[in-house]
């Protein structure tokens, strides 16, 4: 039986009244995981330097810009001419969607794909865009850790637990990199692959929804992987166009540092920045395989123990660890959060 106007509308209806309900659900977690740390920032709050503290505004601003540069350049490169405010917007909204839906990136990929169909770009094309970008994230990370040893050495704060997780993270970055590009070279293994996704996903789904076997189509989902691979056969012939993305997701990476860095001094003390930039990349990593929204429990607790391995003393660590999170998140979760409820009562995958 075909759905008339009426049906499409109220099924829209129920699913946007459902995101906002998930949504709000998802951030009461996320503001009680918090409320010790929100507690903790305003006991400390007397002790910062507030006009060096509002430097992390710019920091973020700066890494916005850079995100939503990023994406014009990918989409350019692969003949799609998208609007700088657009991907401004959405890189605010995908952060929030991140912030509060952990997995590893998945809804993000997800969401930026609805979202940039507004723009004329495939779901292969967009998925592709993200694929991207955590390949030159992982690249743009490796100068920035060699950076931190160095100049923590020169300060003879490294030491072998330092060395270990150093190495252990540029080889993790090595291998996986080498494994996504071993899979998307061939059409067939990206099909085996993904395909293999798929049905795993539909599995799950159907656990949920028995009425629905195959809630994700097969022969669609292929034909979106063969256009995958299309799209990367664009990029490997076009090399040089990766040139202005990695120094923009370099850029991104560098200014997420410096807004931690701002806090330390808020709180009137310049320390190593390479301890900074290895902090930060351990709890961003680990961050990614948490279950928690926002990475909570894990990425506190691994940023403070690699600063006091580094020779920040934890009673500084700590207190600036929080402060950062607490500070960094209300930035950037109050606009991505007005952006993504204004995205999903207009409807999902309109004009941005």
């Amino acid at each position: 039986m075909q759905m008339t106007d009426g049906d499409i509308k109220n099924k829209r209806s129920k699913w946007r009244l459902i995101l906002t309900i998930a949504t709000f659900i998802a951030l009461a977690i996320l503001i009680y995981s918090l409320r010790k740390q929100i507690g903790g920032v305003i006991t400390n709050l007397g002790r910062v330097n507030t006009l060096a503290l509002l430097l992390i505004i710019p920091c973020e601003f700066l890494n916005y810009d850079a995100y939503a540069r990023l994406y014009r350049s990918l989409f350019a490169t692969l003949g799609k001419r998208v609007r700088y405010w657009p991907m401004f917007k959405v890189t605010l909204e995908l952060n929030f969607v991140n912030h509060i839906l952990p997995s590893g990136g998945l809804s993000g990929i997800s969401y930026f794909n609805v979202r940039t169909r507004a723009e004329g770009i495939s779901a292969a094309t967009s998925t592709l865009a993200q694929v991207t970008k955590l390949f030159l994230l992982f690249t743009s990370f490796q100068p920035l850790l060699i950076l931190g040893v160095f100049l923590l050495a020169l300060r003879g704060h490294t030491n072998n637990l330092i060395m270990v997780i150093v190495s252990s993270i540029i080889t993790l970055l090595i291998v996986g990199t080498f494994i996504g590009l071993y899979i998307i070279e061939s059409r067939s293994r990206i099909n085996s692959f993904l395909t293999a996704i798929t049905k795993i996903l539909n599995s799950l789904i159907h656990l949920i929804r028995p009425k629905y076997p195959e809630t994700i189509n097969i022969l669609s989902a292929q034909k979106a992987f063969n256009e995958l691979h299309d799209n990367y056969e664009i990029f490997k012939k076009n090399l040089p166009a990766l040139k202005m993305p990695f120094i923009y997701m370099l850029i991104a990476n560098a200014t997420e540092v410096a807004a931690l860095y701002v806090v330390y001094i808020a709180f009137g003390e310049f320390v190593n920045v390479g301890a900074v930039i290895l902090a930060y990349s351990v709890a961003n990593f680990a961050g990614l395989i948490s279950v928690l929204p926002a990475g909570i429990g894990i990425y506190e607790g691994l940023m403070t123990a690699v600063l006091v391995a580094t020779g920040i003393p934890a009673e500084l660590s700590i207190p600036v660890t929080l402060m950062y999170r607490v500070i960094n998140m209300f930035i950037q979760l109050t606009p991505g959060y007005y952006f993504y409820q204004k995205a999903v009562r207009e409807g999902l995958g309109k004009k941005v």
